[in-house]
């Protein structure tokens, strides 16, 4: 299996209970899962073409990507994306600033049965001592605020919440 496949499976399986991926995929978890991995897939693909993709064989997976000042990563308006992606995409582009380059943890998770060993906490930390530029992400879950305050990061902002849905936390971390 590909470390592109491997992350994939990964980021699937700790998001599945995800706020923000069950109110962008309500219904069913295997319907959940497949909506997922079509959100993961490309954007794991990236980070790996950036050569920025960490996975631990042990079941967790980062997913960094670089971003260049004054150019955003979201998909334009043309893309076609379901109708609560296309909010979530556009309400988090609107907070996610692009004056300066940067490098964007768009996910980090570890597999439901590793969770709570560290694993997340190890890869932030092997990524963050080598970093040279501010890194930005958004918690999708209030108990990872802390986890990255931690690690640098702070909040950027008022919290962010979705329509009829949940709330995320823009951070920030200065090199």
């Amino acid at each position: 299996m590909s470390s592109i496949q491997r992350a994939t499976e990964i980021l699937c399986d700790a998001f599945v209970a995800d706020p923000v991926v069950e109110w962008v995929f309500p219904g069913p978890v295997e319907q959940r899962r497949a909506g997922a991995a079509r959100v993961f897939a490309p954007l794991v693909a990236a980070s790996a073409e950036a050569g920025e993709l960490a996975v631990l064989d042990d079941g967790a997976a980062a997913v960094w990507l670089p971003v260049v000042a004054g150019e955003s990563l979201a998909p334009g308006p043309g893309a076609e994306l379901p109708p609560r992606l296309r909010v979530l995409v556009d309400t988090l582009a609107r907070n996610h600033s692009t004056e300066r380059e940067h490098l964007y943890l768009a996910f980090i998770g570890v597999a439901r049965e590793k969770q709570g060993q560290g694993l997340g906490g190890r890869l932030l930390e092997e990524r963050l001592r080598s970093v040279d530029v501010p890194v930005y992400l958004e918690a999708s879950a209030e108990r990872n605020v802390a986890l990255y305050a931690r690690h640098g990061f702070r909040l950027t902002g008022d919290p962010v919440t979705l329509p009829d849905g949940p709330t995320v936390w823009p951070m920030w971390r200065e090199s």
